[in-house]
């Protein structure tokens, strides 16, 4: 069923379409314009499928690729030159450099919970990197996923970029088996990335996967308590928590636990009402599905703050959760909601004890004035990225490359980071004829010393 039209991704990348920067540049501004048009249809379809405010939207989602878009185009002619590079003893007088090409056909497949940023965001590394791309948005955003696959089919040709709407577990499978992609970006679950990742192995398509785990997030006994829990709860349940770098958990010293506790509380209500049902900036669960998912997780501890929850309205309260029982599932699946365990430790390797049970994080956060245990904890903690007094805000930034390690993700993206990652680095050398001493040819019996003095 999708052979043919793949097929055709791949006869128009065959025949260069897309390598001057002419074309790449154009169809970035084709890009642009389109959001821009479909700008209004976007809100409406956020709201329906996540609750989502226009300001919020227009934070996570519009504003965030059309400020990616602006950083790439002006960037772009830079990133596609080739770059010069050293050349060693043994190749004088060669010169050598490194050649950015595009991959060929690329997929890229989106999660539900930014629907629009987290499709588009590879998306512009793709094009700009000069591949053709076949893009996949979430069946569970579905109202967002008909808007888009409605503003490419309108703005590209579908022999350039392709969009496929769907069941994904369905759609997947079967377009893999038809044909070799010369890149997979996948943005999702651990659980669904590695079937992507079995998948690609089949076939030796390299992958970027972009997943999610547990944020481990600290406050240290000389944490501004304050910042921090604004800085906080501005990631945590923004989305209604369902953000991939959003703090899962929050281990804090106890010589403050009680402060931070009550400070926290007061945040959630000075951000989104004493009831955040009615409050214009907080948004909705995905699905009866999550929902359900999430109610459990309040029966495993105190709830200190916030609790309240109505599944016809698809709707959990910003919640403190305090108490946790060990080995409570809350603490050993990734939460990706508005529910927020609040956790006491005395001494480091108390916490590290609770962190290591989830190594290797998408994010680390931790809240200190010294710098001193700044640089400990970012040492001891292995991440994705991190922040210091600050939490997911690192992702906002075009100069920083984001991604996982381990069970958080392989790869990386934004900015130049989406360019390379969407390219092969070709190494070329270039060798002069007039140079060609005999002494490199065979036979090489007495060159040992000579050989190792140039090699070296």
């Amino acid at each position: 069923m999708y052979k043919p039209m793949l097929e055709k991704l791949r006869s128009f990348f065959s025949q260069k379409h897309t390598l001057p920067y002419s074309f790449r540049k154009e169809q970035l501004l084709k890009l642009k314009e389109a959001l821009l048009r479909y700008e209004n249809r976007f809100y409406e379809s956020l709201y329906t499928d996540l609750r989502k405010s226009p300001e919020e939207v227009w934070v996570t989602e519009t504003g965030m690729v059309l400020s990616e878009l602006r950083f790439t185009l002006r960037h772009l002619k830079q990133w596609m030159e080739p770059e010069a590079a050293s050349t060693n003893l043994l190749n004088f007088p060669s010169r050598s450099r490194i050649v950015k090409e595009p991959l060929g056909v690329t997929l890229i497949v989106a999660p539900w919970n930014y629907p629009l940023q987290l499709l588009i965001n590879p998306l512009i590394g793709a094009m700009a990197a000069g591949n053709c791309v076949v893009l996949k948005p979430s069946e569970l955003a579905p109202a967002t996923s008909a808007v888009m696959a409605e503003m490419i089919k309108e703005t590209f040709a579908p022999e350039y970029i392709l969009c496929v709407e769907g069941e994904g577990k369905t759609i997947l499978p079967e377009m893999l088996s038809q044909f070799r992609f010369d890149h997979i970006f996948f943005t999702g679950s651990p659980a669904v990335g590695k079937i992507i990742y079995s998948m690609a192995a089949a076939q030796l398509t390299p992958v970027t996967l972009e997943l999610g785990g547990k944020s481990p997030c600290v406050i240290e006994r000389d944490a501004n308590l304050k910042v921090a829990a604004r800085r906080i709860a501005l990631t945590k349940f923004s989305n209604a928590g369902q953000m991939c770098v959003a703090p899962d958990y929050v281990l804090v010293h106890v010589s403050v636990y009680e402060r931070f506790l009550q400070t926290m509380s007061g945040v959630i209500k000075d951000f989104f009402g004493e009831d955040a049902r009615k409050s214009y900036d907080y948004g909705r669960i995905v699905n009866a599905k999550h929902f359900e998912r999430l109610e459990k997780y309040l029966n495993e501890g105190t709830v200190f703050a916030g609790g309240e929850k109505d599944k016809s309205d698809l709707y959990i309260a910003p919640t403190l959760l305090t108490g946790i029982t060990p080995g409570a599932s809350v603490m050993q699946e990734e939460i990706f909601g508005p529910i927020l365990p609040v956790i006491p430790f005395r001494e480091k390797e108390e916490a590290m004890a609770v962190i290591q049970q989830h190594p290797d994080p998408l994010a680390f956060y931790v809240f200190t004035s010294d710098r001193t245990k700044e640089k400990e904890w970012i040492e001891a903690v292995p991440s994705g990225g991190a922040c210091v007094n600050n939490a997911a805000l690192h992702v906002t930034n075009h100069y920083l490359p984001f991604g996982g390690r381990g069970n958080s993700g392989i790869g990386r993206y934004h900015g130049k980071f989406s360019f390379d990652t969407f390219s092969h680095i070709k190494a070329v050398m270039k060798t002069p004829v007039w140079f060609d001493p005999r002494f490199k040819y065979p036979g090489f019996r007495g060159k040992l010393k000579w050989f190792k003095k140039m090699i070296r």
